[in-house]
């Protein structure tokens, strides 16, 4: 219908993408008292004054009231739109449409308008089905992620969960790399300020809602629609209301330990190498708060054996204690049984106090049993998972015979703790059975104590008068056990090496690693 009038854009070319909300016919120049904003303006320009700050003073109006456009018919006043006028569209980016040809205002109108009302109408039903998606996620009781998932697929855009400290705790970015997305994210989140509506906000146009709980705001969901300028979907911003409103009430039925559920994530995705790349890496786990650029970074681990009710947010308290020493670190349980910490130091910065004080933090929190294993410190996060494994093997190797201390490093796994490690292993098993089933069965038929009296001559390094008395005999009776164990296993215990044979298969034993007979 337009298009007879053979239409050419003048000025506005950037704003041609406005939602138009109505389209007003009017020959005012004081058209703001009679429009609200989103309005396309139709006019043959009748009344326009020769006068060009009062056409100046037409065109502000306009754009200070948010119209969505200006259409200029010719050949009524004009044979063509006045420079001037153009140049205020220009200079307000009004979007500025001459009309060569004369079309029936009253014809464009009734089309527009019932375009606008049957879109109006089809928004109306998706919002209902909108409405109903996040009630059903609600009722059963939906995470966060899934949350913040269903947003990011019904708006095929990316969708971040911040929290006031403007740390990413969740995010959806179907399938893009985190880097180009969280990348600086706190310096880019203080740019863009919540609007009281939504809106395209800060540089990048990112559409924000809040959330809420029982204390009031708590952070925010954004929305990273990729256009700049132009009026947002109103879908989108149906999604991503309805959406806040679901994140609200998921905070107020309950505690949310949703920065602790961010940890966990990170952790688990940096331990398995989940990330695309290093740059992934680092992005995401500086979103959330960790220095990972210019520090040392060091995998701990915290093995313990608390279970039921009495686990529960373990790593929460032991990240609070950890913050109000200032220690800047990652906490989360990345398995049953498992809490782990990701830890960022200064360069320059000693890291075995911060060690010793999740040790004790660990012992308090959990008990004496609690082992605490640190990994090699690294300075890109690239390395963390090698770290991170030696931590967890650091860990799983200590026993309760270990020398006590605060926290393990992967040196302090000796012999005993090896093979405690490798106790499953059934070539070991086989091995101490072959040494040590003749001494075994021969205490088991004679109610014998040779088995304690080899394991005190061996933890001596051979030293008899030592192993007597540890064994709590006389050195007689002591030298008839040895000369016993000799016969029977046809050893020579002089023999250095007879005697670290038997003493790891003595090991393997202890550490229960083995059915030897009578055991």
């Amino acid at each position: 219908m337009l298009v007879e009038g053979l239409p050419r854009v003048l000025a506005g070319e950037s704003r041609l993408n406005r939602a138009v909300r109505w389209v007003h016919v009017t020959e005012l120049l004081n058209p703001a008292d009679f429009l609200e904003g989103g309005e396309l303006v139709l006019t043959t320009g009748m009344p326009y004054p020769d006068d060009a700050s009062r056409l100046r003073d037409y065109v502000d109006q306009l754009a200070d009231v948010g119209a969505a456009g200006l259409i200029v018919e010719l050949g009524h006043r004009y044979r063509k739109v006045p420079d001037e006028l153009v140049a205020a569209c220009r200079a307000r980016e009004v979007p500025l449409i001459e009309l060569a040809r004369g079309v029936r205002f009253i014809d464009v109108t009734q089309t527009v308008h019932a375009l606008i009302l049957d879109a109006q109408g089809a928004l109306l039903r998706r919002g209902r089905d909108i409405q109903d998606i996040f009630t059903a996620l609600t009722l059963r009781g939906a995470t966060p992620e899934e949350l913040v998932h269903t947003t990011a697929e019904l708006t095929g855009a990316p969708v971040v969960l911040e929290d006031l400290n403007h740390r990413v705790l969740m995010c959806e970015l179907l399938g893009r790399p985190y880097e180009p997305v969280v990348s600086a994210w706190s310096r880019r989140s203080r740019a863009a300020p919540t609007l009281e509506k939504i809106a395209p906000s800060g540089p990048e146009g990112w559409l924000i809602a809040p959330v809420q709980d029982h204390q009031g705001l708590w952070g925010r969901l954004v929305l990273l629609d990729s256009r700049l300028t132009g009026e947002p979907d109103p879908e989108h911003v149906l999604v991503l209301e309805r959406a806040a409103v679901a994140l609200t009430m998921a905070r107020l039925a309950g505690p949310a330990w949703w920065e602790r559920r961010a940890h966990r994530s990170v952790l688990r995705d940096l331990c398995e190498q989940r990330f695309r790349s290093p740059a992934d890496a680092r992005a995401r786990a500086e979103a959330l708060g960790l220095p990972a650029f210019g520090h040392r970074l060091f995998a701990v681990v915290i093995r313990h054996t608390e279970t039921g009710t009495e686990s529960e947010h373990l790593d929460e308290r032991i990240a609070k204690a950890l913050a109000q020493t200032g220690v800047r670190a990652l906490v989360g349980e990345t398995a049953p049984g498992r809490i782990g910490v990701l830890l960022a130091l200064a360069q320059a910065s000693a890291w075995q106090p911060a060690a010793e004080r999740i040790g004790r933090l660990a012992r308090e929190e959990l008990g004496p049993e609690a082992v605490v294993a640190v990994g090699p410190g690294v300075t890109d996060l690239s390395g963390i998972a090698r770290s991170w494994q030696e931590a967890e093997q650091t860990a799983e190797a200590i026993t309760p015979a270990s020398p006590e201390r605060w926290f393990y490093v992967p040196a302090d796994v000796r012999l005993p703790e090896l093979l405690g490690v490798l106790r499953e292993d059934t070539r070991l098993q086989r091995y101490a059975e072959r040494q040590l089933t003749r001494l075994v069965e021969h205490d088991d038929r004679n109610g014998g104590d040779l088995l304690p009296a080899l394991r005190a001559y061996l933890t001596a390094a051979g030293n008899k008068s030592v192993a007597a008395k540890r064994a709590g005999m006389s050195r007689q009776a002591f030298y008839q056990r040895l000369h016993t164990i000799e016969r029977l296993l046809g050893c020579d215990l002089e023999s250095g090496l007879q005697c670290t044979s038997l003493h790891v298969a003595v090991l393997v034993l202890d550490a229960g690693g083995t059915a030897v007979p009578g055991t």
